[in-house]
């Protein structure tokens, strides 16, 4: 683990660094000898946790590029012995960060491209998705050392218009996706309470709708007595404009033409968009300089290194957090589930057929097999054997929950986590100051606090629009 850290650091080294790779990839070559022996991951959910976790460590070495810091501190640990050095390239700054983040990027596009069309873990090419760890992890770090041969002319162009393009459209994609899951969340909380009648689910909706209101007067609250001082005209504008929105949508919800064409709207919607709307107001003021005298956060804790360290470590948690959830959460981009099926309609009244298809062909076959043994055409082993033969399928025992169908769609996964790699090297590298010398700061920023502002500003947007096209489109939401 200490070499694939230190490995983009030390891309395109003298000799000795080179001897360190060599080791690196012996490292993972036996890494990936054990994955091989242990099968490829049965779970849809640890391969998600691999994937967002390779997104994070990637995060964290081009932070740790942005300045000489991190490269000074690695030298001194060798107790100067060695001396890190690029074949007369820097090693670090907005060139470096825009080199590893490409690496990434371009290896989850070759993966979106070989995963084209996989529908369940049936398939060969679903191995590439869940196994061989050991290989990519080495594709990965080959692809950052190759970076450190391409002109630098290429990622200035890179940063400047295409990363740019690409970390502004995984912005909206995940403002689309939270304003979905307002409604999925709302509407699951309403499916709940008329069909079962549950006291709990109706405590629960109450409950978290009152709760994020609260949350989000609380910080519009905090926003002004903190943050909107007399002078501090920006602030000022965007948390008094992010009230207004708030209470717009609030009651656009519950007005009766909405409610008419939409009746399962409301304000547990809202609620959810408001107060992601102002946590992301409330992160812009606050993570903005302080030259205007308008932060107070950084006078009263100044720039200490483990202050800006943790920050920068949860901000590319939370990176790796949403691109994960966003990459699976297709159905808000028309990706619906490829295993989900309906029920055939019984408009005739009862009767003796099946009224639901199984859920996967694993189930029909053991359908299938229960009838043959209760009618006695076999012998009652049978059942075992039907289950040996999965579990040698998937390489070993265990249960494989994609075998019916993936959860997700593979290449839209991959493609959202190559935007994610360019808002990653975006937002590291837009307005720094790459002249200071020590760790440096995420997101402290003008332009990373505009974005937040906007951001919320389009979530509003996004959201009302979804509230207001069956009213001015009855004809495309079915009324």
């Amino acid at each position: 683990m200490g070499a694939l850290l230190s490995l983009p650091l030390l891309a395109v080294p003298s000799v000795g660094t080179l001897m360190s790779f060599g080791a690196s990839c012996c490292g993972a070559a036996a890494c990936s000898a054990i994955c091989h022996q242990c099968g490829v991951f049965k779970s849809s959910m640890a391969t998600r946790i691999a994937y967002a976790f390779l997104l994070l460590v990637n995060s964290i070495i081009s932070w740790l590029m942005l300045t000489p810091w991190a490269l000074k501190k690695l030298e001194h640990l060798t107790l100067d012995y060695v001396n890190i050095s690029c074949q007369g390239k820097q090693c670090y700054g907005y060139v470096a960060v825009q080199r590893v983040n490409f690496a990434l990027g371009l290896f989850h596009f070759l993966l979106a491209i070989l995963l084209l069309g996989v529908k369940s873990s049936r398939d060969g090419r679903a191995s590439l998705q869940n196994g061989f760890w050991g290989p990519k992890v080495i594709v990965w770090l080959a692809l950052v050392v190759m970076t450190f041969f391409i002109p630098e002319t290429f990622f200035q162009i890179w940063g400047q218009y295409i990363a740019l393009v690409g970390a502004m459209l995984f912005v909206l994609l995940g403002l689309i996706l939270l304003v979905d899951l307002a409604h999925t969340w709302a509407e699951y909380c309403l499916e709940k309470i008329e069909n079962n009648d549950s006291r709990g689910w109706r405590v629960l909706l109450i409950g978290s709708t009152l709760g994020m209101f609260t949350a989000s007067f609380s910080m519009t609250i905090i926003m002004y007595i903190f943050f909107a001082q007399s002078g501090c005209a920006m602030n000022q504008a965007a948390i008094t404009i992010n009230l207004i929105a708030l209470l717009i949508i609030s009651t656009i919800s519950v007005h009766p033409t909405v409610q008419e064409y939409n009746p399962k709207a409301g304000l547990a919607q809202a609620a959810m968009v408001a107060v992601y709307c102002s946590y992301l107001t409330m992160s812009a003021v606050s993570m903005e300089p302080d030259d205007q005298q308008c932060n107070p956060l950084i006078r009263a804790r100044g720039t200490r290194t483990t202050s800006i360290i943790l920050g920068a470590i949860v901000t590319m948690l939370t990176i790796a957090y949403t691109t994960t959830r966003a990459a699976t959460q297709g159905i808000a981009l028309g990706s619906a589930s490829s295993h989900a099926y309906s029920k055939i309609g019984d408009e005739e009244g009862e009767h003796d057929l099946v009224d639901q298809q199984p859920s996967s062909r694993r189930e029909m076959r053991a359908e299938a097999l229960r009838a043959a043994v209760e009618a006695g055409s076999l012998p009652a082993n049978a059942l075992d054997d039907d289950d040996s033969d999965d579990e040698s399928e998937n390489g070993h025992g265990g249960k494989d929950d994609e075998r019916g169908g993936t959860q997700y769609n593979y290449s839209l996964f991959h493609t959202i986590f190559l935007l994610a790699t360019m808002w990653v090297a975006t937002l590291l590298t837009q307005n720094i100051d790459f002249e200071t010398t020590g760790v440096a700061a995420v997101g402290r920023t003008y332009w990373a606090s505009w974005v937040k502002i906007v951001s919320a500003w389009v979530c509003y947007l996004i959201y009302s629009w979804s509230l207001l096209a069956p009213v001015v489109m009855p004809g495309r939401f079915g009324h």
